[in-house]
């Protein structure tokens, strides 16, 4: 069995496509389908069904998933033991994150961290909250950034930053004296939300929760995994919508929307570094999970 063509199952089992998986592992598809070939051959069974456009694990391949991971996992652990890297900190990072820590938050941490390790290469995944944690738990990824915790014994959350929630409205005349709402005053607009998952959405209806509100009680006009289509949108009118306000800096700076404050509700939230508290780690992954606790705000 061949360790490239477990690598290549577990990316396909974790991007649900051979061709994201091609280009994530810079190898044609060709390549990838014989890597699967091969793998299939070799375990005797078939591991992923192929009859249409969306990609799933037979049960044998769901089975095989937890193992190949733990293969992978292993072999780092092996090849780690066997040579000593000293300060020679080098090799691929790989990172998901939720829309508000992937945009406004990473860039500057690991662009400090690249300064002192110019030798790791990174590769920064954009998944929701919820998909972070279960990418973790299962051990498919080492470390996440959310703005979102999910209860676990597993996982462990370090404080990173803080943020408001804060209402944004198209720049006219019907919002021009406004500077604060209240969750009730929503409820007589249109409103564009975030997808399901997201911790902004999860945030979101927390806050709707403890005024007795509910999204049905929103008269929702569109929901919107890209935070800049969500502006877009704003800005024309679509309706208004609650943000991160580290997304609008520039929006608000050049006068594009409206920011509207939350008067009636605690609108700080925190965001995290989240990882696995049992799982192994390369030397590299080590020191870029110490950099990030000393650079935490707890």
């Amino acid at each position: 069995m061949d360790f490239k063509h477990v690598e290549t199952f577990v990316t396909i089992a974790r991007l649900k496509s051979f061709s994201k998986a091609a280009d994530f592992l810079f190898l044609t598809q060709p390549t990838i389908s014989n890597h699967i070939q091969n793998l299939e051959n070799a375990l005797g069974t078939t591991l992923i069904n192929r009859y249409s456009k969306n990609i799933t694990l037979t049960q044998a391949g769901e089975t095989f998933l937890a193992y190949a991971i733990e293969i992978l996992n292993k072999k780092e652990e092996a090849m780690s033991s066997l040579k000593s890297l000293g300060d020679n900190i080098s090799g691929t990072l790989e990172l998901v994150c939720s829309s508000i820590p992937e945009q406004y938050i990473l860039p500057s941490l690991i662009s400090s961290f690249s300064r002192n390790y110019p030798q790791v290469i990174f590769r920064v995944m954009h998944y929701d909250s919820q998909r972070v944690v279960t990418d973790i738990l299962s051990g498919l990824i080492d470390f996440g950034f959310v703005g979102n915790k999910v209860s676990n014994p597993s996982l462990e959350y370090i404080q990173i930053a803080e943020d408001d929630l804060v209402i944004i409205a198209p720049n006219i005349s019907k919002y021009k004296n406004i500077s604060t709402m209240s969750l009730h005053d929503l409820l007589s607009e249109r409103i564009i939300i975030r997808e399901k998952g997201s911790g902004t959405r999860n945030f979101f209806e927390n806050m709707l929760k403890k005024k007795n509100i509910k999204i049905e009680d929103l008269n929702v006009i569109a929901h919107m995994q890209n935070i800049q289509a969500i502006k877009e949108c704003v800005k024309y009118n679509l309706g208004i919508s609650i943000v991160s306000s580290r997304s609008i800096q520039t929006e608000i700076k050049y006068g594009e929307i409206k920011r509207i404050c939350l008067e009636d509700s605690e609108a700080t939230r925190k965001f995290y570094f989240v990882y696995h508290k049992s799982k192994f780690l390369s030397p590299t992954a080590q020191k870029f999970k110490d950099f990030i606790l000393k650079n935490s705000v707890n």
